[in-house]
This record gives C-alpha cells, structure tokens and sequence, in this order.
C-alpha cells in the first residue's frame, strides 16, 4: 500500500532523552550507594562497601540507559490532520491514537535535567479519565520548540467564546509578596513531620538510629518531658516553615496566567521543575475561591478551575492542576475569578449569601465539642493504662482544645451559605478548608437530597448539585428544608420541580 504523499510523516522523539536517563540514573545509583555503602562499611571495611556498591550502581545505570535507548530508538509519533498518534514498545508495541476534536489538553513540563538541555515532556490528552492512560499520549522528550509547535497545533481552534467581558493576554503573574502566604499553610507542619520522619529513616539506613536516639535522649536530658516534646514540635516546624517557602518557590516560580486567542487558559510556573498547563474555556463550568484556615487569617485565597475533563493530581504532582492562582490576597482572587468568568463582577463576592438556620450551628456544635471530649477520653483511658504522660495530654486537649472547637464551631456555621449570581449558583461552606464555588446553572444535571435522621429532626438538608466538572458534586450542607429545595429548583428550574410536593 503506498503512503499518500501528503501524509503527515512520523517523528522522533530527541535522542538527547539517552544522556539524560544516563544522568537521572547516576544520581539515583549515588543517593542509593552512599548511604548503603555506609551502612556496610560500618560493619565490614570501605573496600567491602565499594566492592559492593559500585558494580550494582554501574549495572543499574547500564541497563536502564539500554532500557532507555530501546524505547527512544522504537517510539515515533505524528500529528496528522484527524488524528494524533503514538507508538512505542520493544516486545509489546503499543498504538495509541487520540482524534484531534478530541483533544483538550496539552501540557509541558520540563524537570531539572531536560531544562539543561533543552527539552520538554509533553502530555497529549484528551481530559477524560480512563484506566492505562489511553486517553493521553506523552511524547517523552521533544525539544522545547517542537513542543511549542504541537501546542499551538493542537490547541488552535476558531474561537467558541462569547463577547462578555474578558480581556486577553497575561491576567496575572506573581507577586513576591505572595510568598508571605506560605508558612500559613498546612504545609509547612506537614513537611515539618515529613522532615523529621526523614532523618529516622536515612539514620537507620547507616545504622546510626540507635546512636541517634541516645543522643537526642541526652541532649534533652535536663528538660521535663512535655518541656522536651514543644521543642522538637518547635524545631520540626520551623524546618516545615522554611521548607514551604522554598515550595513555593518552586512551584510558582515564574507564574503567568494568560489567556490566549480562540479561548484557551493557560498557566506556566516553576523554578527548577517548569510547567505549562492549558484549560480551554468551553471546558470552564466555575470556579472555586478556596480559602484554608492559615491562608484566610491573612487575608487570602486561591482560585480552581471547575472544568469538565481535569485529568487528576498524580503522586509526582506537587500540586493540582486545577489551580488558576495561587495564594493571593483575597480582592484579587475574587478579581481574578470574575477575569476567568468573563463576567462583570465575580460571583464568590456575593456578600448576600442566604444564611443557614440556627439548627446548622446546633450540629456543627455538637461534632466539634463531641470530637474534642472522645479524643480526650482515649488519651486518659490509655493513661491509666500505659504512662501519666497520656493524662496530662488529655487534660491539655481538653482545656486547649474545647475552646478552639466551639470557635471553629462558630466559624463554620457562618461560612455556610448559598444564593443565585446571575448564570451561576453559589455555595459556601468550611472553616478548616472554607471554599466559596460558582457554578454554571446550565452546568448541574442532577441534585441528591440527603437527610439524616438528626437533620429530619432539625428540619434540615444537604443537597448536592451533580455536574460533570470538577470534584463532581458540590455540596449545600445543612441548609433549611423548604429553603434549600426551593432555591435547588429555582437554581435549575425543571429539573428537581417535578418531584416537589406543591402546597
């Protein structure tokens, strides 16, 4: 069969891919063999730890930079007019194709090693959510200019937006005073205890825990135990609070958010690690204004995308790739959401949201003082078993922590609300995580009303409006019977009046 001359012809991806397996794998071997060439060397000799070492980091970067040449020299791809495809495979060949109406998404990115030399990972996707990966196909690597290329290529469509008001060009880009949002977060404790879990675990790595406890033991010899724990607790968190900055950093290093001709977002970011994500906006069914507790005390939010087709966090991500802004002061988020609405004002900013019956505040009430008081109760039940020392956390729990849950309490019940903006539906809710969501009206497909028995009780109900964006359903929690069932019919008129019982 001959191959009409037109036909777009089949690509490679960069042979450089070969130098830079080469490379990620010796620094693998090296973060591998030293720590285990001192855990032998401890109980042997050096020469026993090398001889050990080094022929098992030498083969490994042997075959995995073959293993790399074989894939590089049977991977080709092209992009023709219908369709883009991709095949790979040594033993096991694998045909991937993707319809070019099909594709939503085209993102870059570029760690450390392929910046150094010029090239970038590009994830051709068509924004569904399928098992193996058929609905992405990643070119792996291509050179920073053929990845432009593709991107334009395959993202250039006559525009579907409407004329509401929307500018085009860069709509944001970072501000270093944002940097100041970072330590607020929950991050930084958690990379605080990660931190700590890390230097246990390479000390046992080269044998040294032991070692490693007896002097941690001694150093705080002198200090009364719970004396001793706020210390540690102090240290951790000042390495998670510098640790979240230096996240920051390189996560947002660089961030522009623009909007490009034909109506597609898109947002690049990263210091060492780059990346380029692009949403279209026929895909765009909201936003979401998040606002966590640390964050919100200062003043700011961040924005998320509701769109149809937002390919799920992967455990290599360092962050969702819904997210449009990062932390930011909250004027300029609520500004930001209306830029992306194309709409007048935002609205996140509707300040007449319809309140929750007391009965709310009675339920939220009850879970934070109820939690507070069972965890105080395990704490001294262990105590009397085990060591005094639960006994005084118990009582610690509680005198701190009864008061922080009825403000919680409190706060939560006044963040709850839900109202109609325009062509969008509102719903705020949360206090540890406060999120305000607009949703597109003509965006909802169906409404789940839940009642439990304490919320038949209390004349209450959650409902969700159910859409193919984002987390699939959002949430209006605890809201008043009657209230809550009128404002879901009047939101998407048709669609839950039928099953109403009409006075």
């Amino acid at each position: 069969m001959t191959v009409p001359e037109t036909a777009e012809p089949w690509r490679k991806l960069d042979r450089r891919t070969i130098y830079v397996s080469a490379l990620a794998l010796a620094g693998v071997a090296i973060g591998a063999g030293v720590p285990t060439g001192i855990g032998i060397a401890s109980g042997s000799s050096p020469w026993v730890a090398l001889a050990w070492v080094l022929p098992g980091a030498a083969l490994l970067i042997v075959v995995g930079t073959v293993a790399d040449y074989l894939r590089w020299l049977k991977t080709r791809y092209r992009i023709g007019p219908e369709r883009a495809e991709l095949h790979t495979g040594v033993l096991l060949v694998k045909r991937r194709s993707l319809a070019r109406e099909r594709i939503r998404n085209v993102d870059l990115t570029a760690n450390p090693l392929l910046r150094v030399f010029g090239l970038v990972t590009v994830k051709i996707g068509t924004g569904e959510q399928s098992q193996g990966g058929e609905s992405t196909l990643v070119l792996n690597p291509v050179t920073k200019h053929e990845a432009d290329r593709l991107r334009r290529e395959l993202l250039d469509r006559a525009s579907t937006v409407d004329a509401r008001p929307g500018v085009d060009g860069t709509l944001a880009r970072l501000d270093p005073a944002w940097i100041r949002y970072a330590p607020v977060s929950f991050v930084a404790p958690a990379l605080g205890l990660a931190a700590g879990g890390a230097v246990m675990q390479v000390s046992d790595w080269i044998g040294f825990q032991d070692g490693f406890v007896r002097w941690m033991i001694s150093l705080f010899a002198g200090f009364p135990l719970v004396a001793a724990i706020l210390v540690l607790a102090a240290i951790l968190l000042v390495v998670g609070l510098i640790g979240s900055l230096v996240l920051f950093v390189e996560m947002w290093w660089n961030y522009h958010l623009e909007r490009e001709p034909g109506g597609t977002l898109r947002v690049r970011r990263g210091l060492l690690t780059t990346r380029s994500i692009s949403l279209e906006e026929r895909r765009l069914r909201g936003v979401e204004v998040v606002e966590p507790l640390g964050t919100r005390l200062a003043g700011a939010a961040r924005v998320d995308a509701v769109a149809t087709g937002m390919v799920q966090r992967k455990e290599d991500d360092k962050t969702d790739n819904k997210t449009l802004l990062p932390a930011a002061p909250k004027a300029l988020a609520d500004q930001i959401a209306a830029v992306v609405l194309r709409e007048e004002r935002s609205p996140t900013e509707a300040a007449r949201l319809t309140p929750h019956p007391i009965a709310a505040r009675g339920r939220r009430l009850r879970w934070a003082i109820g939690t507070v008081v069972v965890l105080c109760a395990v704490l001294a039940g262990l105590g009397l078993l085990l060591t005094d020392v639960l006994l005084h956390l118990a009582w610690i729990a509680a005198v701190v922590g009864l008061p922080i849950a009825v403000v919680l309490a409190f706060d939560a019940y006044k963040a709850l609300g839900h109202g109609i903006s325009g062509d969008y539906l509102v719903a705020r809710a949360g206090t540890v995580r406060r999120a305000t969501v607009a949703l597109q009206r003509d965006g909802v497909i169906g409404w789940t009303v839940k009642q439990s028995i304490f919320q038949r009780r209390a004349g209450l109900i959650t409902l969700t409006a159910t859409t193919a964006a984002g987390s699939g359903g959002y949430d209006v929690l605890d809201a008043g019977e009657g209230e809550g069932l009128a404002f879901a019919d009047e939101a998407v008129p048709d669609l839950l009046g039928p099953f109403l019982e009409r006075a």
